[in-house]
């Protein structure tokens, strides 16, 4: 069991981890292949819709284009202050805060959409998130996830990290979101219907593997801090296992790297 004092500890060093690197730089080479999960999520104008762990605004942004009345909510500091100079920039009405997944600052049943693409995923107290997706969307509002699964190229790449970095105690994986039989019993009251699909995210990068592996080592948080933790041996134990990765899952020539990683689509109407 976790202890009060020990999850605010556990929180506090899952934040700083989001905020090393620059997650808002990182995360562009995922916007091409997030069109397909944005797609499922029907934004309509006026639609009210929530972006859970919502990074620079990724998605936030595009929703709000759309005509969508958007909030943002994100754990890092830094990546809140980059979404809301982002949407100020494009002049787009956003409302970003500064927040938990696991306790939303936001009125009961409030959104006709809440969504989450690779981020409420990493929560540490998963029972915790699914109740608060479900308290803040009114009833026949959907909510929509999209995670790594354990098998996919990403839940693997995770494993391996951990194999050198043991990962924190006290919290379960965060790819178990991508487990069918786990994300049934974590919404087993709550919903009225829940749809779960497998689906690929297609990734580029105009690198080679070694360099997206260094890309990945200077601005994702997760990475960062792995390399971070070890001595040197171990950071090129580390970096030689994560560019054997990468390279054998690569689809494009050694020039430049293409990979298709797997993700569970969760699709959930409010009861």
């Amino acid at each position: 069991m976790t202890l009060p004092n020990e999850i605010e500890v556990l929180k506090a060093r899952l934040k700083s981890m989001w905020m090393a690197g620059d997650y808002g730089h990182f995360a562009q080479y995922l916007e091409p292949g997030a069109t397909g999960f944005f797609e499922t999520l029907h934004i309509q104008p006026g639609l009210r819709v929530l972006d859970v762990a919502c990074g620079a605004g990724q998605l936030s942004l595009p929703a709000a284009r759309l005509g969508a009345v958007v909030t943002g909510v994100d754990i890092a500091t830094n990546l809140i202050e980059q979404a809301r100079a982002r949407a100020a920039d494009a002049c787009l009405p956003i409302t970003f805060l500064e927040g938990d997944a696991e306790a939303l600052s936001l009125p009961d049943e409030n959104f006709d959409l809440v969504f989450s693409l690779i981020g409420a995923m990493f929560a540490p107290r998963p029972d915790l998130v699914a109740a608060e997706l479900c308290r803040v969307c009114r009833p026949g509002g959907r909510i929509v996830m999209g995670n790594w699964t354990p098998g996919g190229f990403i839940g693997q790449m995770f494993k391996l990290t951990g194999m050198h970095v043991p990962p924190p105690s006290g919290m379960p994986s965060p790819v178990l979101w991508g487990d069918e039989n786990t994300v049934r019993e974590r919404f087993a009251t709550g919903l009225s219907d829940l749809t779960l699909a497998r689906k690929l995210y297609a990734v580029h990068y105009p690198l080679p593997p070694a360099d997206v592996v260094e890309f990945f080592r200077t601005f994702y948080g997760p990475t960062n801090r792995a390399f971070a933790a070890l001595d040197e041996a171990g950071q090129r134990a580390l970096r030689r296992d994560l560019e054997a990765h990468w390279a054998g899952a690569n689809l494009a020539d050694s020039s430049e790297t293409r990979i298709e990683a797997e993700y569970l689509e969760v699709v959930g109407i409010r009861a």
